[in-house]
């Protein structure tokens, strides 16, 4: 009686198992290994990362991942938010908008 409550669990677990490594297995099988000009290009980055690690590289690309930080906090602190936003009260929406005014200021002066 135990186990048959937890059989279709069972079926489930076992069958996204062998999926997954069936698409695993297929995805190393059928993937070129061989690098070629567009993989050893620079990516992100901006620069080559063959060269000396003491270039002087643009600061813009830090503010790009301060810019990524906060709104992905942002949106970490939002959807808790938004899930009880029919059970906040009038302190919980005054403090969520002073939260949102401060995360504009900050992305003002970024």
């Amino acid at each position: 009686m135990f186990l048959r409550s937890y059989t279709s669990i069972l079926i489930f677990l076992s069958a996204s198992l062998i999926l997954s490594l069936i698409i695993f297995v297929l995805s190393f099988l059928v993937s070129q290994k061989a690098d070629d000009r567009e993989k050893l290009t620079a990516y992100e980055c901006g620069f080559n990362p063959f060269e000396d690690s003491r270039n002087e590289f643009d600061v813009r690309f830090y503010l790009v991942a301060i810019l990524f930080l906060i709104f992905d906090l942002e949106i970490s602190f939002l959807f808790p938010f938004v899930v009880s936003f029919s059970t906040i009260n009038s302190i919980g929406l005054y403090s969520m908008l002073i939260f949102l005014f401060v995360l504009t200021v900050g992305f003002v002066y970024e």
